[in-house]
């Protein structure tokens, strides 16, 4: 599998399991292009070296590096993942829950929910720059929801953002403000809070950038 960083422990910065102690794995290469994205190095090839930023390794040896860390919970990221999903069934452990970071495009085979505990589906709303049908698949995002293993996290800056996840009428969603540096996150976290309560949903801060701003790999 083609890697980015293997880190931890640390916490996970963001939605239901904010605060927890995990460890992270981060997987190269990206089916979409987001404005903001600030984990670049795992998939822009135009601007960063693969090579340089990503290796391949054995899903054995992966799974090793995971249970050194003796942590409860694992954290699979991107990058998109889920394009990596047939080696997941590989790193399960009983010595950890695995939860993976989607964008929601892809659609997780049966083996894939077998082994994994949650998943944290983010779909793309407008302010990422992605086309609508690359970027919104409702199919896959049932699949999702059908597997009774979902939240959807979605990543939002201002009202209109709000609006874009009513139209999509999912369960179980978080609004995490964007923003890769502190202050950034600070202002559209207090600009939307009340928003977001009004409508019943959950609000995730982003811990890893409150905490560390915009450091890598922590």
């Amino acid at each position: 599998m083609r890697v980015v960083e293997i880190f931890g422990p640390t916490i996970q910065g963001e939605g239901p399991h904010a605060g927890e102690l995990v460890g992270f794995l981060r997987l190269a290469d990206c089916n979409l292009s987001c404005s903001w994205c600030d984990t670049r190095y795992s998939w822009d090839w135009s601007v960063f070296d693969k090579d340089a930023e990503s290796s391949e390794m054995n899903p054995v040896g992966v799974r090793g590096r995971l249970k050194d860390m003796n942590v409860e919970r694992v954290i699979i990221t991107g990058g998109e993942p889920m394009m990596q999903q047939d080696d997941f069934p590989v790193l399960e452990s009983n010595l950890y829950k695995i939860d993976v970071e989607t964008n929601g495009t892809i659609k997780p085979k049966q083996e894939t929910v077998d082994a994994v505990d949650l998943f944290v589906v983010s779909p793309k709303l407008s302010n990422s720059g992605d086309r609508l049908r690359m970027r919104i698949k409702p199919d896959v995002l049932q699949a999702y929801a059908d597997t009774g293993k979902a939240v959807f996290k979605f990543v939002a800056s201002s009202i209109a953002d709000l609006d874009e996840v009513t139209a999509l009428a999912l369960p179980n969603v978080w609004i995490m403000p964007e923003g890769a540096d502190r202050v950034t996150h600070l202002n559209n976290l207090v600009n939307l809070a009340d928003a977001v309560v009004a409508r019943g949903w959950n609000l995730s801060s982003r811990l890893h950038v409150l905490a560390w701003d915009v450091r890598r790999g922590v």
